[in-house]
């Protein structure tokens, strides 16, 4: 960072005095709220973790960071980080690689060993939690470590939900996963496997639970209508990547079709190619710009060697010769039937349609609304029955490992405060901070530390993890790259640049304040505050 240019004045001069009355405006400290933050799902506090991060304080930044969120390990491998999408410093240079750092973050709390603390008073409330996926770990852990008693049952053999069962383990390693989801237990949390939910009234009633959260993934995979003669050659990408976890034979043969446009259909055709197959294609009705899944998920899997044929849908398949029909977008962008067909040849189709979720442990329940394959929640979290609350998949809402999290989260503060016949508190977001507000010229061009990729020859043969992770010394120089937007790192700015000697430093993590009988209001120190931290009011006459 640039050196800020001081002028002071001997506080003894009559220059440096009692200037206040010269006034027009006045500056003010001010905490803005930086774009990373307001686009966390999870409702992380990224700035404040980061403030950390980059003082080597890797503990400390680890025990900020899952206050909000209990697996950063997990989220930083399969987050699509909507936060760096809109960090400011990639106006600048490149975006702050938030995700590898908060990798980093988790991977050294299992590395060292480091446990969650529960210092809450128990409060004698029990709830029950149905599943153990992303959303129903992170209500589990919430509601812990504000003292009620949890069980979680999960009808699966083991917890992790969709995590588990719906992302291969190129993108997330079982060991990863699972010391992430034990650190959670570890608290305390009573976990009973193979336990299925049946009906949630007879549940609450007999188990003398207090509330429960519900957060069943979608494991049922969504159908279509495709003339077969032989059933067995169409199977659904939910129970692929099932099988692939539980050991189930998996026979796809060597030619693969995987129809859909998402990133499962991706996971499902790197899948194949990683148990043999030589050949793995993806056929999708629209175009590639129109397809849902991640831009680097699409190059990873043609990095891999899938193929993919835009603009295509499946009409018929007899035996192992497919019929597809070539599509045209329409004047709106949708896709049209051009009656145009062709043959391809293959041993198997996969269905990658989407996924629905089972809610027929609802049946019994009076007061619910369900519509479109979910259930209504209020701005609580909590459905139309009293005490019983949903999230993640259950509830209408982008169906994302981050989203579930912050689902978990949310609805462990409305359950606290439902149990105990208040209102949850809602913190008033601060201004946005936005890049024009920055002094973008006192920060060094910097790029974004490039993560280490596994080699595609390696990757086509096994499941080791594909993406990399940062050492200490580069997730110390990601974390320096945050250029702490809006929020005052006290870098000694306007404490150098004021000509009135009107500003007091108040020691370490303090910050600063603002002597007002000697400001004549000039504005230069938040001309010259890097992150926008501070503002010009008007005086009042």
């Amino acid at each position: 960072m640039r050196k800020p240019f001081a002028i002071t004045l001997d506080p003894g001069s009559s220059l440096a005095n009692h200037t206040g009355t010269w006034r027009t405006e006045r500056p003010v400290y001010v905490d803005r709220l930086p774009p990373c933050n307001n686009a966390c799902p999870a409702g992380e506090d990224i700035q404040g973790w980061l403030y950390y991060a980059e003082s080597g304080e890797y503990e400390r930044a680890w025990r900020e960071l899952t206050k909000n969120n209990p697996l950063p390990a997990l989220m930083g491998r399969v987050c699509y980080h909507p936060c760096e999408d809109v960090c400011n410093r990639g106006k600048l240079d490149e975006t702050v690689s938030i995700h590898a750092v908060e990798r980093f973050l988790g991977d050294q709390a299992t590395k060292l060993g480091w446990k969650f603390e529960v210092s809450a008073a128990p409060t004698g409330k029990h709830v029950l939690v149905v599943g153990a996926g992303p959303s129903g770990l992170s209500a589990a852990f919430h509601l812990t470590r504000l003292g009620h008693r949890v069980t979680i049952r999960e009808a699966g053999p083991l917890a992790g939900g969709m995590m588990r069962f719906g992302i291969p383990k190129y993108r997330l390693p079982r060991d990863v996963l699972d010391a992430e989801i034990q650190r959670i237990l570890d608290m305390g949390i009573r976990l009973e496997l193979n336990t299925r939910v049946d009906d949630i009234a007879s549940a609450l009633r007999e188990g003398g639970f207090d509330a429960a959260f519900l957060a069943v993934g979608a494991h049922v995979g969504k159908r279509t209508e495709i003339p077969a003669p032989d059933a067995t050659r169409i199977l659904d990408a939910v129970s692929v990547l099932r099988g692939l976890e539980t050991g189930a034979p998996l026979q796809l043969g060597r030619r693969v079709v995987i129809y859909g446009g998402g990133n499962t259909a991706l996971d499902v055709a790197r899948t194949a190619k990683r148990l043999g197959a030589t050949e793995a294609l993806v056929v999708y009705r629209r175009t590639r710009e129109q397809m849902p899944a991640h831009d680097f998920e699409l190059q990873e899997a043609l990095d891999e060697g899938v193929m993919v044929r835009w603009l295509n849908t499946i009409k018929r398949v007899d035996d192992t010769t497919f019929t597809v029909e070539k599509m045209k977008l329409d004047a709106q962008g949708f896709p049209q039937p051009t009656g145009e067909f062709e043959t391809i040849e293959a041993d198997t189709l996969v269905l990658a349609l989407g996924q629905d979720v089972d809610l027929s442990l609802l049946d019994k329940v009076p007061g619910l609304t369900i519509a479109n394959g979910v259930v209504k929640v209020d701005g609580n979290m909590m459905t139309g029955f009293p005490g019983i609350f949903a999230g993640g998949d259950m509830v209408p809402s982008e169906r994302t490992v981050t989203v579930a999290v912050g689902h978990g989260k949310k609805a462990a503060r409305n359950i606290d405060a439902w149990l105990r016949g208040a209102a949850a508190a809602v913190a008033e977001k601060h201004a946005a901070a936005s890049f024009d507000a920055l002094n973008s010229w006192y920060y060094a061009d910097a790029p974004k530390t490039v993560q280490p990729v596994l080699d595609v020859i390696r990757r086509q043969s096994n499941f080791d993890e594909v993406q990399g992770g940062l050492d200490e010394s580069n997730a110390l120089y990601e974390a320096r790259r945050c250029l702490s937007c809006g929020n005052c790192f006290e870098c000694d700015n306007c404490y150098g640049v004021c000509p009135d000697n009107a500003v007091i430093k108040l020691g370490p993590g303090k910050r600063y304040e603002i002597n007002y009988e000697y400001c004549k209001g000039c504005g230069l120190c938040a001309a010259e505050c890097p992150c926008g931290a501070i503002k010009m009011d008007a005086e009042k006459s």
